[in-house]
């Protein structure tokens, strides 16, 4: 029996680079999606002797370089089984009236719009099998508002509305539609939101153990192995010390 193909967006890094470690080890065919080549080449090379590995490398906000990848698939590498949308980010935390156009530009065409290209993109194969599960990896931020968070929020809360909308639709073609909100992460997340001040992402992490990617890899390699039947549709997960967006016992 051949394996399932998944591809992963954003595998070059936090979430994605766990959950494809995880996959490989688990019975998957990766296709490794990621903008850095050189992170995707090292990847691929820790990755291959345990499984088949395809590396993709565009940007998920350049629609036409997504579709042009996408369809430059080799044959069977066509078939994907599992998309995982899990390309994001955040940048700054300001409030709305001091807010960078730049900065919310960013979130909005990778958090919203790359999504929705790659998922358009991988869509056809799906339906014309008549199966499939696409996982979009939300965040607390798209459940709960908090203070300076507002078009970071907004992406998440549309990356939440969209899996809905996702399930929805595509409920007629048998096709799994999964969300992963996770709370604090400690991945490469909060470098980016501070513009690479490595002192302030440290500190929101200070004083409380945060949840690792590989625990959201662990919750993906879940959602994707449950029986046929069964979708895990919404899941939300924190680290222990964090009760809500806002309210996180620290040390």
């Amino acid at each position: 029996m051949s394996k399932r193909i998944a591809l992963i967006t954003g595998a070059t890094s936090g979430i994605g680079e766990a959950t494809a470690r995880l996959l490989a080890a688990n019975d998957f065919d990766l296709i490794l999606c990621g903008r850095r080549k050189d992170r995707l080449q090292k990847l691929s090379a820790e990755l291959e002797s345990r499984t088949r590995i395809h590396t993709l490398s565009f940007d998920v906000r350049d629609q036409n370089e997504t579709n042009q990848q996408i369809a430059s698939l080799p044959g069977e590498w066509k078939n994907i089984d599992v998309l995982i949308n899990n390309a994001g980010n955040a940048h700054g935390l300001d409030p709305i009236q001091q807010g960078s156009v730049e900065d919310w530009d960013a979130m909005l065409d990778i958090n919203v719009k790359g999504l929705l290209y790659v998922t358009q993109a991988v869509l056809p194969v799906m339906i014309a099998h008549n199966r499939g599960h696409i996982i979009n990896i939300g965040s607390i931020a798209g459940k709960e508002v908090y203070a300076n968070g507002n078009v970071y929020c907004a992406s998440k809360f549309a990356v939440d509305a969209l899996t809905k909308g996702m399930r929805i639709d595509l409920n007629t073609h048998n096709i799994k539609v999964t969300g992963i909100h996770p709370g604090m992460v400690e991945t490469e997340f909060s470098l980016v939101r501070f513009k690479g001040d490595a002192e302030k992402a440290d500190k929101v992490y200070n004083g409380l153990t945060p949840l690792r990617a590989e625990d959201i890899a662990d919750l993906i390699l879940f959602a994707v192995t449950r029986p046929a039947h069964v979708v895990v549709a919404d899941l939300v997960v924190l680290p222990t010390a964090q009760a809500s967006a806002t309210v996180v016992k620290r040390l």
